[in-house]
């Protein structure tokens, strides 16, 4: 039998769940809404007055499959057997049954339970509601990939001699950490008022981004032990930021800087589309006293580091002479170091990380910081590694996939490849460049060529763009993309 939470206001709703279909989406989400947990009684086959076509056992998958779902089991109990059991803080049930006689409304009252009659009168999208599934989408297309895979003498047994070699890795993260909140609605319509889009909000997330989610990727793609160096401010993002690091297995730390709030990037969506976003961020430099302390952090614990991510974010916590005594203390300590600088609605320059193995801009990223809008890819890759003289680089183009170069410094020359996106049918793009540096950045590390490092981190990043939200991505996902896309 179920457990409830004595803590935590449990709402519970019966049903037979015949066929899983929008109005019951909108019962469930509203019944959560209702307490703090929720627990869903599935009639068995002998229960119901009428034989469903769908099995219990697959009925009641269907039901846990439900994001707003904490429990569900079958019974063939009748509801005032179960609130007598249960004793939930509310019994939801659907309007329609308001007029009705409600048996279970009697067992409520001994010890003072609520029967609350949801609407359903709101819409929304029963896919935003399914938990999300370790399974590698079915849309991924690897004739490109695999074509890339014959080209550069890729081979099942060197990924996974490179996957578990990963294992050993202990790895240092340094940026900005994000808190990224999306707030699904359905758009009502155009305001009257003013040309404004109305929404009706139905269900918030949060995520943890920026530096955060790369360490996040890193550990759960296999590293030994990752650490995170960020700054956060005295708010309840920075509380949120604590506690969602340690779920990571990630060691955070993290500075406090009250002139500075956590960076928090509010989405509202209908219809899997963003209609707006709003970023509450601030983005001076940090003060050179808390330079200081996370460069004598850093000192004291560089000599079991194997890699050094910059994950920036240009919102201040990377000003560059801390750039470059960091850089300087891995070079003196052979240390892979590895960067990312952002440009979207702030203004970064990725050109100012010197000497990395490997860099990842967008294009627009790379024609920012060389003020070219004009040159092609080869020539925009090449003058970017004169200026920046990375060992390898690689240019993210969104859903056209990427652009690599890989120069050599020696005798004045490079190769150049690309691979396409794998994904053809992203859901969401948040978190692919995070994702693709996670994975290319630990297989360089552990000596695999910058072919097989990147063909790894586009299976990543594919996997990635599956699902709403960036959360970190299981290394159990990849390795099932990975065998797939050598069928």
């Amino acid at each position: 039998m179920v457990q409830i939470a004595t803590s935590k206001k449990c709402v519970l709703v019966q049903g037979n769940f015949d066929v899983l279909h929008p109005g019951h989406i909108r019962l469930l989400s509203f019944a959560k809404a209702c307490g703090d947990q929720l627990v869903v009684a599935v009639n068995t086959d002998n229960a119901m007055a009428v034989k469903s076509r769908v099995s219990e056992q697959h009925r009641l998958e269907l039901v846990n499959s439900l994001e707003c779902v904490d429990h569900a089991f079958l019974t063939g109990d009748t509801a005032e057997k179960i609130v007598e059991r249960l004793q939930p803080y509310a019994v939801v049930k659907g309007k329609e049954f308001e007029c009705r006689e409600n048996p279970e409304l009697d067992a409520l009252k001994v010890y003072g339970g609520k029967l609350i009659f949801g609407s359903g009168e709101f819409e929304s999208n029963a896919e935003q509601y399914i938990k999300k599934n370790n399974r590698v989408a079915s849309n991924l297309d690897f004739s490109e990939v695999q074509e890339y895979a014959k080209r550069h003498s890729i081979l099942p047994s060197s990924i996974a001699s490179t996957l578990n070699q990963v294992k050993q890795l202990n790895v240092l993260v340094i940026g900005e950490v994000i808190v990224d909140e999306y707030i699904q609605g359905t758009a009502v319509g155009m305001s009257q008022e003013d040309p404004t889009i109305v929404m009706t909000p139905n269900k918030t997330e949060k995520f943890l981004g920026g530096a955060a989610i790369t360490a996040g990727h890193i550990k759960a793609l296999g590293a030994k032990s990752v650490s995170l160096f960020s700054v956060i401010g005295n708010d309840d993002a920075g509380e949120y930021t604590k506690e969602k690091v340690l779920k990571y297995q990630v060691d955070a730390q993290l500075f406090v800087d009250s002139t500075r709030p956590t960076p928090l990037k509010t989405r509202y969506r209908a219809s899997n589309k963003t209609l707006l976003r709003v970023n509450q961020v601030r983005q001076h430099k940090i003060a050179k006293e808390l330079q200081r302390d996370i460069l004598e952090k850093i000192t004291d614990v560089i000599s079991s580091v194997d890699l050094l991510v910059f994950s920036d974010f240009n919102y201040g916590v990377l000003p560059q002479p801390l750039v470059e005594s960091i850089a300087a203390l891995c070079h003196q300590h052979g240390i892979n170091v590895v960067a990312d600088s952002q440009t979207s609605s702030q203004v970064g320059d990725i050109s100012r990380y010197h000497n990395m193995d490997l860099i990842t801009p967008t294009e627009r990223e790379t024609r920012v910081a060389l003020n070219n809008p004009d040159d092609g890819l080869v020539i925009l890759a090449n003058k970017l590694t004169n200026r920046a003289s990375p060992k390898n680089l690689v240019i993210t183009l969104g859903d056209e996939g990427i652009f690599i170069h890989v120069p050599d410094h020696k005798h004045n020359s490079w190769e150049n490849d690309r691979l396409p996106a794998l994904n053809r049918s992203a859901i969401d793009p948040a978190g692919a460049g995070d994702c693709f540096l996670a994975a290319s950045a630990l297989a360089l590390s552990v000596n695999a060529s910058p072919w097989e490092a990147f063909y790894l981190g586009s299976l990543a990043a594919a996997c990635q763009v599956g699902s709403l939200g960036n959360t970190p991505l299981s290394l159990n996902v990849l390795e099932q993309a990975i065998s797939e896309s050598f069928k």
